[in-house]
């Protein structure tokens, strides 16, 4: 699971290394969440870390291996990360 934060955006992938394939993304850059004002706020990351969790479930994935990007553990990354592991996922 790797993690990208801007300014303005979060996104956040599930890619297995071992194919070299992106099996499920969630972002603030897709249709639906582009408009909102929270997007560049941590109710925007708890939105997109609860929406790649259940895409995962979807796809039958349930342990990722958590990728924070060199970005430091805090603010929208941690909040990121809880919602997912509130909604299910295993890291």
């Amino acid at each position: 699971m790797s993690v990208f934060r801007s300014t303005k955006h979060i996104s956040v992938q599930l890619i297995d290394d071992m194919k070299g394939v992106t099996l499920a993304t969630a972002s603030t850059y897709e249709k639906d969440l582009r408009g909102a004002k929270d997007r560049a706020t941590c109710e925007g990351a708890k939105r997109i870390g609860e929406l790649i969790a259940e895409r995962a479930r979807a796809k039958g994935i349930q342990n990722v291996v958590f990728d924070r990007g060199g970005y430091l553990f805090h603010g929208r990354v941690k909040v990121l990360a809880d919602s997912a592991r509130g909604k299910g996922l295993k890291f």
